[in-house]
C-alpha cells in the first residue's frame, strides 16, 4: 500500500457547500476547523452560478450556459448566468488570495464532475446533454480544459499549497444504472456503459493534473470504475455504506486510495457523543480486518453531504466534530 497521502494522519475535511453568502467569513471558519485540509467553501445561497452545476458550468470552454425555469441549458453565447458563475467564482478566488495566500499544505477544491454535469445540464432543444453522446463528449473535452485552468488558477494564488481536486459525482450511480429521468419525466435515459464512463472521468482527473478525489453520496458508489478513472480517494457517506459493498472497500483500500467517510450528518441535528460517532468507522475496519494503525492515516473524516441546508452554528459544531473524531482515531491507533 502507497502511503503518499497529501494530509497527515488524523485528519477532517469538508465536503463543499456551506451556507450563507459571505466567501471570506465561511473560508476563515474552514481554516479555522479544518486546519489540515481546508477547502474552497461553495455558498449556493448566492443563487444560480453558485450552485454545484452552474459554479462548474462556468468553466466550461466555449459552451456557455444559461439558466430555464427547467434549470441549466446550454446557449449560443455567453450570457447574464454565465458572467455570473465566473462573476462568484472569481470572487471566491480573489478572498482565497486574500485570506489563504500564505497556506502551504494541501487545499481542496470542488468540481462537479462529467457525468453529473451530463445529467443535470439541458441540451438547446431541452432535453438532457447524457441523452446525446457527442454532446457529452464535447463537454467532457470543455470540462477538462475548464478544470485545468482552474486548477492553474488557484496555484498561483496559493503557491506553497498542494491542490486537491475534488470531482462531486453524485449523478454517476443514476447514469450507470440508466434511472436518469428524460426531461419529461416520463421515461429515462439510457443506462451508460461503465467503460465509457471511466473514460470520460478519466479524460478529466487527467487534465486537472492535481491530487484526484471523487465525492460519491449516492448509493451504489461504483468503487472499482473510480479507481480504474484514477481517483486516488474517494469520498463517501458512511451512512449509506451497506455491508454488501465489503469487498469493493475492501478492495479500495487494499489498493492504496484513501476514503473520505461521512461521519457526521450534514444538516442539524442531535450529535451523540464523539465515541458514537467514530464507531461506524472503527466497525467498518474492523470488519475489514485492516490495521488499526492504517485507519488514522487513509481514512479522512467528514460531513456526510455538503452543509448548505445547515445553520452556521450547526455548520461550526459538526466541523469541530469531524476534526475530533479524526484526532481521537489517530490517538486510539498509537
Amino acid at each position: 500500500m502507497t502511503s503518499d497521502f497529501p494530509w497527515r494522519a488524523g485528519t477532517a475535511t469538508g465536503v463543499g457547500s456551506y451556507p450563507g453568502d459571505d466567501p471570506a467569513e465561511a473560508l476563515r471558519i474552514v481554516l479555522g476547523e479544518l486546519p489540515e485540509l481546508p477547502h474552497l467553501p461553495e455558498l449556493p445561497a448566492r443563487g444560480p452560478g453558485a450552485d454545484l452545476t452552474g459554479r462548474t458550468a462556468g468553466l466550461l470552454v466555449d459552451l456557455p450556459v444559461r439558466v430555464e425555469p427547467s434549470g441549466w441549458r446550454f446557449s449560443d453565447r455567453p450570457g447574464r448566468d454565465t458572467l455570473r458563475s465566473h462573476d462568484h467564482l472569481a470572487r471566491d478566488l480573489d478572498v482565497l488570495e486574500e485570506v489563504a495566500g500564505g497556506h502551504d499544505g494541501p487545499f481542496k477544491i470542488q468540481v462537479c464532475g462529467p457525468w453529473t454535469l451530463a445529467s443535470t445540464i439541458e441540451l438547446r432543444h431541452g432535453d438532457r446533454a447524457l441523452k446525446d453522446p457527442g454532446a457529452v463528449r464535447d463537454l467532457v473535452a470543455s470540462l477538462a480544459e475548464g478544470v485545468a485552468a482552474h486548477v492553474a488558477d488557484v496555484r498561483r494564488r496559493l503557491p506553497a499549497a498542494r491542490v486537491v481536486v475534488q470531482f462531486d459525482e453524485p449523478g454517476l450511480p443514476a447514469a450507470l444504472a440508466g434511472t436518469v429521468p428524460t426531461a419529461s419525466g416520463f421515461s429515462r435515459l439510457r443506462a451508460v456503459e461503465a467503460p465509457v464512463a471511466e473514460d470520460a472521468l478519466r479524460q478529466v482527473i487527467e487534465a486537472a493534473d492535481a491530487y484526484p478525489v471523487v465525492h460519491c453520496c449516492a448509493r451504489n458508489v461504483p468503487y472499482e470504475l473510480l479507481r480504474g478513472a484514477g481517483a486516488k480517494a474517494i469520498s463517501v457517506d458512511l451512512g449509506l455504506v451497506p455491508r454488501r459493498d465489503d469487498d469493493a472497500v475492501g478492495e479500495t483500500i487494499d489498493a492504496g486510495v484513501g476514503l473520505f467517510l461521512g461521519a457526521v450528518p450534514g444538516t442539524d441535528a442531535a450529535l451523540p457523543s464523539l465515541q458514537a460517532t467514530a464507531a461506524p468507522v472503527k466497525e467498518l475496519w474492523r470488519r475489514l480486518g485492516f490495521p488499526a494503525a492504517q485507519l488514522a492515516e487513509q481514512v479522512v473524516i467528514t460531513p456526510a453531504c455538503g452543509m448548505a441546508g445547515a445553520s452556521p452554528r450547526y455548520v461550526r459544531d459538526a466541523l469541530k466534530r469531524c476534526r475530533d473524531t479524526a484526532r481521537m482515531l489517530y490517538e486510539a491507533a498509537d
